[in-house]
């Protein structure tokens, strides 16, 4: 066997365990109902995204003819796409399962979810005129048989595959009669902008829903009236395409016109996958997989009567707030106002936010405050994904209006935001803001900004350094640190950065920070190696990392080599994780976890031993080969002592979970951290929490 086989975890599978680490979140009968439908959603919408990514990536490998096994850890890239498509499968099957137990646990609640078979007289009624009225000026119904070209499927809409077998000519001749019956197909396009749950009204105190994909099946005979058919039948299909973007090369177009193009060519990707219900006639199957040139090299799967079921994430509340997770506000900083001036507070010490524990709401305070402020002359951010509506944009309009000097570097790459981005990169280029565009081959994944101030007839630089997104929308559910600090060699750096935007052929020297992708993998191995050399000499080593995947080959072999010298290694990695821990010999003193909960783990953190002094950084890098060498991505590290705090503290409530923490391991079975006899419940992301609520309500009983 292959060493890399014994060594390493396999990227895609690892990230496959990952999600179906959300589907047991699904399963899981002590979720609130409607939350464990919003988790069935989340996992079909990162099935998508994998199989536009990094299924089309392998795939495009396999078809290459390479085998690929020295980039995929020892495995062919053939043999990964025939595995990968047995794993969905089986995904899919138990899918299915946990969506018919959500479905009778909603109906002992007085949730009824109907199909067209299953109408009473008054919703009959009612689901007419809701078609008449919303459904069918929007529909895109197309007949198939005597189209020379098929049409476009896109890859983020579902479609209804329908059969028509059509009524024999009765004034035909005996020899006609005899011949098979003529069949049409057509397909019909389920509009994106209508809610695909439709909410009917409530009899006798039960509440019904129904898919928008039953309102059109109920209503197939409106559609194709002019037809005269005996039978008529519609399934579900949906595809997924590459969603690769190839940039031009047209030095005449700017990038924002590049990657405007290149979004557009998407929609024309090669298919890489096809859902299909298992229903389905299958002449109509053959004739779809034909017709749309789908072969065995597609992955081809076998479904249930409804696909996209992202659509459950946007599932009405109905009212039943008890069927959802509680909300919890978001707890104030210690210290650090919303009403009085941020800026006056970060001159005399750092703080560091924790959202969604605590609120986000400090960063728009921080760049709206900047926006007014007539010391302000320069507002400098990096922006990779943003709200629908976002507040950090209108606050950067608001501060470019008021004579500041704003310069964005916006990511127009940030897959599946490229078109969001773009519209933002118009507005702002129309209020007068400086935009930087990334440089060729990188992506910026950083997330930094910066301010300058005049004080004293001197520049003082105020900022803040994030490990997620400025993005107010996720703040609410993912969690993430950001540090705010004056400390002026920090934001030096930080200024740095902005200057290789604009001169990016100067490789810059970095006091403070840790900069990918020029430093980060040297300066993490002179860490580890710090730690390995501690170990040697017999003095206390280790090293707790908490970040959402792990997966380049010669990082995982860096951490072996630490476990090796008997450094003790605690690692919290949500998602992938390619390490093996626990083996003896080769990383025995490793132990990994996952946490997935209501919120999403998304915070980097680093912390090293440094012989009882440990060193704490924050990052927007995870341990993967993107992050460390192909874009640009910053650690930070933590000098205030309460901070540091802070942060190994949160460290340990993770990793003490014992509710919904997973252990990594070669098995891929997600298996449950057990309670010990008589060991207390212990929730961290609950407990994550009441420790930040704890540290509000201590602050406040100080004189």
């Amino acid at each position: 066997m292959n060493d890399k086989k014994n060594k390493f975890i396999d990227r895609e599978k690892s990230w496959l365990t990952f999600n179906a680490r959300v589907l047991q979140e699904a399963a899981d009968p002590t979720v609130p109902l409607l939350d464990r439908l919003r988790f069935l959603g989340i996992f079909s919408n990162n099935l998508d995204e994998f199989f536009r990514v990094r299924f089309a990536a392998i795939r495009r490998l396999s078809l290459s003819g390479q085998t690929g096994e020295k980039i995929l850890g020892g495995i062919s890239a053939q043999q990964l796409v025939k595995e990968i498509t047995d794993i969905v499968i089986k995904q899919q099957t138990e899918s299915l399962r946990i969506l018919s137990d959500i479905e009778k646990q909603l109906e002992k609640e007085n949730i009824i979810i109907v199909n067209e078979t299953q109408l009473c007289q008054e919703h009959q009624n009612y689901i007419h005129d809701f078609f008449i009225q919303s459904v069918s000026p929007e529909l895109v119904t197309v007949i198939l048989n005597d189209l020379a070209e098929f049409p476009l499927l896109k890859d983020t809409s579902g479609y209804l595959a329908v059969k028509l077998v059509m009524r024999k000519d009765e004034n035909a001749n005996m020899f006609s009669r005899v011949l098979s019956k003529e069949v049409r197909y057509a397909i019909v396009e389920i509009p994106k902008n209508i809610n695909r749950v439709v909410v009917l009204p409530s009899l006798e105190n039960k509440q019904y829903i129904m898919l928008l994909d039953d309102v059109i099946r109920y209503n197939l005979s409106s559609i194709f009236n002019i037809f005269d058919y005996e039978s008529i039948s519609a399934h579900m299909i949906k595809i997924t395409r590459d969603a690769q973007l190839d940039i031009d090369s047209d030095l005449n177009k700017s990038m924002l016109q590049k990657i405007a193009s290149s979004v557009k060519e998407r929609r024309v990707g090669e298919p890489v996958r096809f859902v299909y219900d298992t229903a389905i006639d299958k002449d109509t199957l053959n004739f779809f997989l034909n017709r749309m040139g789908i072969d065995k090299s597609d992955s081809i799967i076998p479904g249930g009567r409804y696909h996209n079921r992202r659509d459950y994430m946007d599932f009405p509340n109905l009212g039943r707030f008890d069927l959802l997770y509680q909300k919890k506000t978001p707890l104030p900083v210690p210290g650090l106002s919303l009403e009085g001036s941020i800026l006056n507070k970060i001159a005399k010490k750092d703080y560091l936010v924790y959202a969604p524990f605590q609120s986000f709401a400090y960063l728009i305070k921080f760049l709206r405050e900047a926006a007014l402020d007539p010391k302000v002359t320069t507002i400098k951010i990096t922006l990779y994904r943003l709200a629908k509506n976002s507040q950090i944009i209108s606050s950067l309009i608001n501060a470019a209006r008021n004579g500041k000097r704003v310069v964005v570097q916006i990511e127009l790459q940030a897959r599946f935001d490229e078109e969001s981005n773009i519209s933002y990169s118009e507005t702002m280029q129309q209020e007068g803001i400086e935009l930087i565009f990334g440089i060729k081959g990188l992506k910026v994944h950083s997330k930094i900004c910066v301010i300058e101030r005049l004080e004293n007839h001197k520049i003082k630089r105020y900022g803040f350094i994030s490990t997620g997104n400025f993005n107010e929308s996720s703040a609410k559910v993912y969690t993430d640190v950001t540090l705010f600090t004056s400390h002026q060699q920090i934001l030096k750096d930080v200024t740095k950065i902005f200057e290789f935007f604009d001169i990016n052929y100067r490789l810059h020297r970095y006091k403070h920070l840790i900069v990918s992708p020029h430093y980060t993998r040297s300066r993490i191995y002179k860490l580890i190696d710090r730690e390995i050399l501690n170990a040697t000499l017999g003095k206390p080593a280790y090293m707790d990392l908490k970040m959402n995947s792990l997966s380049d080959f010669e990082m995982v072999e860096k951490l072996y080599e630490a476990s090796n010298a008997g450094v003790k290694i605690r690692l919290q990695i949500r998602g992938i994780c390619s390490l093996i821990p626990g083996v003896k010999g080769m990383s025995e003193n490793i132990e990994a976890i996952s946490i997935v909960d209501n919120l999403l783990e998304h915070a980097r953190v680093f912390i090293f031993g440094n012989e009882g002094n440990p060193e704490v950084y924050i990052s927007s890098a995870d341990f993967m080969t993107r992050n460390l060498d192909g874009r640009v991505e910053v650690t930070c590290p933590i000098y205030q002592e309460d901070i540091k705090k802070i942060l190994i503290d949160t460290f340990e409530i993770g990793w003490k979970g014992n509710v919904k923490a997973r252990f990594h391991s070669d098995k891929l079975d997600n298996k449950y951290r057990k309670r010990k006899v008589d060991e207390p419940v212990f929730r961290a992301q609950y407990e994550m929490y009441d420790y930040f609520k704890r540290l509000f309500e201590d602050k406040l009983l100080i004189p």
